[in-house]
């Protein structure tokens, strides 16, 4: 017999192992070590000196040998240094869309259909006649074989082109993303680290979009004096260098990138929190911190019109409240006729996801 079973109620039913609190610390400790494991276990040491984390029956040995034991983390055989797994590599991934994703308000989830039928990949209930025309594999046997038997008899069954019903389907918009990273040496000066939000969006981006929209495309390009592409497993160990801005570098890869996708729908998400400081002509750098270098300006404004002229949008994200630097993100936008926000280094996340989802909803053009 169905029914319910009730029983006393123990908040203590569902709370974390020991193993399980110090891995949550422990993993975001890894987005400040740039992946470094035993810089984070030395920190997750100090922490737990100071604030008692571990407990009298499980200590930070005990972690590390269940980090081990659980893959986790592994020793390197040639010089017996600590390894992340891709185990570890995932994890992080998925706690970080976890915690950008999960702040968001709740909402509808886009998932890149539209409102039209027509030639697609997306089969809804509708039925009709097949018109010349229409794909193969749309084609209901089911009910076509059905209208067969109806229309021939089973003694001398033929099949028709009346005979055939077609399965409307929805069209779904695909979407190739870039997400260009600024690693210049600004992203972690006066103060604030910028660099670790923009690997977390990084890492919660593309573990979306692998996940939950697999016909979608990710690249991701890091530039500072130049512009190289990264892959997704690179994301936790990411730091800034001793590098000015080349955006055009990233622009111009980014770019070449999505020339190579097919997919219709093109855009690049850009995270920076300053003005394009360099070039390269050749084989040398032309660089000019001081101000907007008005050589630089051009021919990062003559890309963003490029961009425009192929149909390929801008989406800025500008971690920086300097209105210096914010009016040439303005003059930029304008040119693109792309996107801008204006964000602080813990709330651009919000705004990448809430913007890639939205773009769900509809085509980008």
């Amino acid at each position: 017999m169905l029914g319910f079973h009730f029983s006393k109620y123990n908040p203590d039913e569902n709370a974390k192992t020991p193993f399980q609190k110090l891995l949550d610390l422990f993993l975001q400790l890894l987005n400040y070590t740039d992946g470094e494991p035993a810089e984070a276990l030395d920190w997750l040491t100090k922490l737990d000196r100071e604030h008692k984390l571990s407990t009298k029956d499980y200590g930070i040995g005990d972690f590390i040998e269940d980090l081990k034991a659980n893959g986790y983390i592994k020793e390197n055989e040639q010089d017996g240094a600590w390894k992340l797994t891709a185990k570890t590599e995932q994890t992080i991934r998925k706690r970080s869309l976890e915690e950008i994703f999960g702040k968001m308000k709740k909402a509808k989830q886009g998932n890149h259909r539209t409102f039209k039928t027509g030639q697609g990949d997306e089969p809804n209930p509708e039925i009709r006649p097949y018109v010349f025309g229409d794909a193969p594999e749309t084609i209901d046997y089911t009910g076509s074989l059905k209208n067969a038997f109806i229309n021939h008899g089973f003694e001398s069954f033929a099949m028709n082109q009346d005979d055939l019903e077609i399965h409307e389907t929805d069209f779904k918009s695909q979407t190739s993303t870039v997400l260009m990273i600024d690693i210049s040496h600004s992203m972690i000066l006066y103060g604030e680290d910028r660099i670790t939000p923009a690997k977390k969006v990084a890492m919660a981006l593309s573990e979306l979009i692998t996940t939950r929209y697999p016909k979608d495309t990710l690249d991701i390009v890091v530039f500072g004096n130049d512009a190289w592409q990264i892959e997704m497993k690179d994301l936790p160990y990411l730091n800034v260098g001793p590098y000015h801005t080349n955006t055009v570098a990233g622009l111009e890869l980014a770019m070449e990138l999505l020339r190579r996708r097919k997919n219709p729908n093109k855009q690049i998400f850009m995270i920076t929190d300053g003005k394009p400081t360099c070039l390269k002509i050749g084989h040398k750098y032309y660089k000019n911190s001081f101000g907007i270098d008005s050589k630089i300006l051009n021919r990062t404004l003559n890309l963003a019109g490029q961009l425009r002229r192929m149909k390929i949008p801008v989406i800025t994200f500008m971690i920086a409240d300097d209105p210096y630097l914010q009016q040439f993100v303005r003059d930029f936008t304008e040119v693109n006729g792309g996107k801008a926000f204006y964000s602080s280094a813990d709330g651009v996340g919000d705004y990448v996801f809430e913007d890639y989802v939205r773009n769900k909803r509809k085509t980008v053009r």
